[in-house]
Parts: C-alpha cells; structure tokens; sequence
C-alpha cells in the first residue's frame, strides 16, 4: 500500500522522444500519446528505469533494491517501494509572433494537475480556482501578470477573454523550475507568458506543433545513405512541462522498518532539481530533463 506521495515535474531541456514504437502516418517514430486525448504523456514505468538507472551512480546496490527493488533474478524477494504514474503534460511551448513562445495549457491539463495535487495531499493556495472554466473558441485566459489584448499561437489569432482566472503560472513557476540563475528567465516567463485556452485547440497544437526531424539511416559497408533509409522521427519540443504523481510505501524487505517518507527523501535528495534522460536517441542530445519533486504536505496518508 502506498503510503506517501509527492508531485515531480519534468521539464524538457532538449527534445525528448518517449516513443511510442508504432508508425503513424508519415512519422515512423511517434511518441507516446494518451489513448483517450492524445496528448503527449511519458510511461511512468520508463520513468521509473530511467531514475533506477541514474541513482545506481549515487547508491550502494542494497539501497537500490530497497528503493526500486530487487535486479530480475531476485524479483521474487520483494516488491520496490516506489512507483511513478506516467506523465501527463501541463504546459506546452506554442511559437508566437511576440515573445518567442507562449507556454499553453487547456482546461483538461488543469483539472488533471489539480486532480494529482489533490492527491498528493499539497496546499495548492490562493493561485489555485475552485472549478477549472472553459474556454470558448479563438480566446485565451492569462494565468500570468500583464497579458496582452491578442496574441498568435502559430498561424492562429487568440483575444483574451472577460473571465478571470488565478496566477497559475506564478505557482508552477516557482515549484516546477529550481530557484537558480539558469532557471531564473524561465521563471519569470511562466509568469507572465502562460494562458489557456480550449481543450480543442491545445489538442490541435500538441498533435501539429511537435518537433518532427528527418533522420537517414546509413549503410556500413558504404558509409553513404541507405537506399529507403529515410525516416521521421516526433519529439516533445523543449519547454515542456509534465507532471507525474511518485507513490511510495515503506521498504518491502523483510525485516526492514524504513518507512515511506525515508523512501520520498532518499528520492528527493539524490534527484530534485537533477537533469536526467529520458526516452531515445541519447547518443544525439535527446531526452535531456529537469526533475522537480513538491512534497508540501498538508497530512498523511
């Protein structure tokens, strides 16, 4: 049973491709999408391997089984005593005419982010709403300090709408991205460059708007292109920003007495604010991200 939970956000640095292993249309390497709205998401047992393999750098063995569990030919000891659900996005980079990049949201992404704060038992403040609005179509809502009267997303035109809406960006801002000098641009633009607009346009943009590149495959005996050797490849564009839910229990080895807490700190103090990868083509730059972990409890599980 799991006894603690904490929020962790993921933030691309580079692209990030979480693939999907099936070919959709003309990309043959798509990445992962949740079935029922097709936004982007990441596996929360990829999520799991990739952090299991980051700290077996920063612990001794026993404390990695005890953590993530035992290696395969001892998964019969015990069950690990963490688990991550799999990623769902919060805020998506959209290019704009004006300031570079709007970071998007919609009110699905909302109400999920709310649902897992909720969760994992945060004191979400003033920032956060009673009941997430919708948006009508061809608007926007700020979630930060001095939004303009219109703006373009793309190819499209946005006008900002009459209803208010808490400083949302003001609180991811300042928990999903570390307090230091090389985050520091990036917080303060999620103040004030974050807006929402409808679940029907955000779906627009995380299927249209994603980082999609050539790659060639080459022949070994010729070093040149292979014949048919072309291939596209979808990544998560940088800036993104993911939210997934860490549960943990208290160590499952017999005779252990380490609770669930230890297991959120020893988490917590060898990865928050840490940059890991994540997903394919790590030999290419890819996958390069930021975790964040907020454990604001208000009581316990």
């Amino acid at each position: 049973m799991f006894e603690r939970r904490s929020l962790l956000f993921l933030y691309s640095l580079t692209p990030v491709h979480a693939g999907a292993g099936t070919t959709i249309g003309v990309i043959d390497n798509p990445i992962q999408r949740e079935r029922h709205t097709h936004f982007p998401m990441i596996a929360g047992s990829g999520i799991k391997g990739s952090l299991r393999d980051v700290c077996r750098q920063k612990a001794p063995d026993d404390e990695l089984d005890q953590i993530f569990g035992p290696p395969p030919e001892r998964s019969s000891d015990h069950a690990g005593a963490c688990s991550f659900t799999d990623a769902q996005i919060v805020l998506f980079p959209v290019r704009s005419l004006k300031q570079a990049f709007y970071y998007v949201t919609c009110p699905t992404a909302l109400a999920v982010l709310r649902r897992m704060i909720t969760l994992a038992q945060l004191a979400p403040g003033g920032q956060w709403p009673d009941r997430i609005v919708s948006v009508p179509e061809g608007k926007f809502i700020p979630l930060g300090k001095n939004p303009p009267d219109s703006l373009f997303l793309e190819a499209f035109a946005f006008q900002k709408d009459s209803q208010q809406f808490p400083a949302v960006g003001e609180w991811l801002a300042t928990r999903a991205l570390p307090d230091q000098p090389a985050f520091q641009y990036f917080r303060e633009k999620m103040k004030t460059d974050t807006v929402l607009i409808g679940d029907e346009e955000f779906g627009y943009f995380v299927r249209n708007a994603t980082l999609v590149e050539p790659h060639v495959r080459i022949d070994d005996a010729s070093g040149t292109a292979q014949e048919g050797g072309l291939f596209y490849v979808e990544n998560l564009p940088p800036e993104s920003l993911l939210v997934s839910l860490l549960l943990a229990s208290r160590v499952r080895r017999k005779n252990s007495d380490q609770p669930a807490a230890w297991v959120v700190r020893w988490l917590q103090d060898r990865l928050d604010a840490s940059v890991v990868q994540l997903g394919g083509d790590s030999t290419t730059g890819r996958g390069q991200v930021l975790m964040k972990f907020v454990a604001e409890e208000v009581s316990h599980a």
